[in-house]
């Protein structure tokens, strides 16, 4: 089913301002992030008053059995702080709209080479303290380009911190600031979680301090645009503008996971949230802390989601695991075997069910470590072994043939299959499709797929491709080879 085209802002719960103060958020993408904060320094922060928490009680289905949120803020809400942040942001004089033009904007390019002019921007957004000594997590969108990031506490003393480092991957960022024996949260394991858990979270909303809002999980696991290496927990948990950074608490009152996110048509809270699981986060805080500097392992693989009718053709009962589209000449998966076709359906001996698992777990492993995968080929589990290298790694192939050619009016971005290609898939030629639009999109043709002939007449090289294309209109015969089957695809040019 495809998506109707609407207008839908990645509110991010975070608040920004120019000088003026007037909330703003961006409304280009799908999902919105939360905007930033700032604040000044203070001393240290009194032991909070312990309450006795008590884990969600198990109640026969149809019985309601809600945790003790009041519980959880009076034990845990003193760990949770307010972020604010000042900078100084460039816009071009008399532009249209001044601060906050989008760059869709046709004039914007225009005017990006007028003179420019700095211009005081602000924002708001959450945190939560994770050790006594002052370090606290937040979303790194929150401090993204800031000059300054003040922390407030629960108790209104305000402290100057240092961005110790940020992950834009992930989305999370580790603060510290100069002071001592504070609340800290007490951290918990998303693992255990399930659709349907309750869950609170503490957090400053339009930047209403100690703000408490509760829901459920609505889903685990959910891979959003852009955003391949976090596999969001999905909550209705009221969520607006000044909450990003802030905890998300399960019913025993353990942080599992940072609020995030939200999916709005207007930017602000309709129903659907999204927050970064906590080991996920922990991670990236672990690495920051020690070297200041996050490195993300690769596996080198374009994956695509299974439905029904492509699990059928791959000989599946089900549509589960991650399916490869296109493997990266030279990258750990080239070199373990891997290819165009492959259902990886275990990592580590963790099952994949969706295809946005498989990022997730490879952002979680450290390059250079060695990973086992499962994968379906041709009817049949076979098990390979990759190591795994960093994602800013860049492999260049032999071949200097293997840069995509220009898409042409069939719609696709195709390069020449590699000598190793050849040889596993045993091909004499054809071309790799990297990317696919226009008519080729429509018409069903997918990254990954082999082009072998058009009309008949088998393809040997783009030039041949662009050259067999160009004269026709009407519709083409395609024969591709997708993973072990071969089948031609009909396409409608014009």
């Amino acid at each position: 089913m495809q998506m109707k085209s609407i207008v839908i802002g990645l509110a991010a719960a975070g608040i920004a301002s120019g000088t003026a103060h007037a909330l703003s958020w961006n409304p280009a993408d799908w999902f919105a992030q939360a905007p930033h904060s700032v604040v000044a320094p203070a001393t240290t922060a009194p032991t909070p008053a312990l309450a006795t928490l008590s884990p969600a009680p198990t109640a026969p289905i149809g019985m309601i059995a809600a945790p003790n949120y009041r519980a959880i803020v009076e034990r845990y809400g003193s760990a949770v702080v307010g972020i604010n942040t000042s900078g100084v942001a460039k816009t071009a004089l008399n532009a249209p709209g001044g601060f906050g033009a989008v760059p869709d904007d046709p004039f914007f390019q225009f005017f990006q080479r007028m003179p420019q002019r700095a211009q005081p921007v602000h924002g708001q957004g959450s945190g939560f303290i994770v050790s006594s000594d002052g370090v606290i997590l937040t979303n790194a969108h929150v401090v993204r380009d800031a000059d300054e990031v003040m922390v407030k506490l629960s108790d209104r003393r305000e402290y100057k911190a240092k961005v110790l480092g940020s992950d834009l991957d992930t989305d999370v960022a580790v603060l510290k600031i100069d002071a001592g024996n504070l609340p800290a949260v007490n951290l918990g394991n998303p693992a255990q979680l399930g659709v349907g858990d309750y869950v609170l979270a503490i957090g400053s909303p339009f930047g209403f301090e100690q703000s408490a809002t509760a829901g459920i999980v609505s889903a685990k696991g959910r891979s959003l645009p852009g955003d391949g290496y976090v596999p969001f927990i999905q909550t209705d948990v009221a969520v607006n503008p000044g909450n990003s950074g802030g905890p998300l608490f399960d019913a025993g009152g353990a942080v599992i996971g940072i609020n995030s996110q939200i999916y709005s048509q207007t930017g602000g809270y309709q129903g659907v949230s999204f927050a970064i699981p906590i080991d996920v986060a922990l991670q990236v805080k672990d690495q920051i802390v020690k070297t200041g500097k996050v490195a993300h392992a690769r596996l080198g693989v374009s994956i695509q989601e299974l439905n029904q009718t492509l699990a059928e053709s791959f000989k599946l009962a089900r549509p589960d695991g991650a399916l490869v589209s296109n493997v990266t000449p030279g990258s750990p998966a080239a070199r373990a075997g891997i290819e165009a076709g492959d259902i990886i359906q275990r990592y580590n001996g963790k099952t994949i069910e969706r295809s946005g698992d498989l990022p997730a777990l490879v952002a979680l492993g450290k390059p250079g470590e060695k990973i086992t995968l499962g994968v379906w080929r041709g009817g049949k589990q076979v098990e390979l072994a990759a190591i795994l290298t960093e994602a800013g790694e860049k492999h260049v192939a032999a071949d200097n043939g293997l840069e995509a050619a220009p898409r042409g009016k069939l719609g696709v971005a195709v390069r020449p299959l590699t000598p190793e290609e050849k040889q596993q898939a045993h091909m004499v030629a054809g071309l790799v499709v990297e990317d696919s639009s226009g008519a080729a999109a429509r018409a069903g043709i997918q990254p990954g797929d082999v082009i072998l002939a058009v009309n008949g007449t088998p393809v040997k090289s783009v030039e041949q491709l662009q050259n067999l294309v160009a004269p026709r209109a009407g519709r083409l015969a395609v024969l591709v080879q997708r993973g072990d089957a071969q089948l031609f695809i009909p396409v409608t040019l014009g």
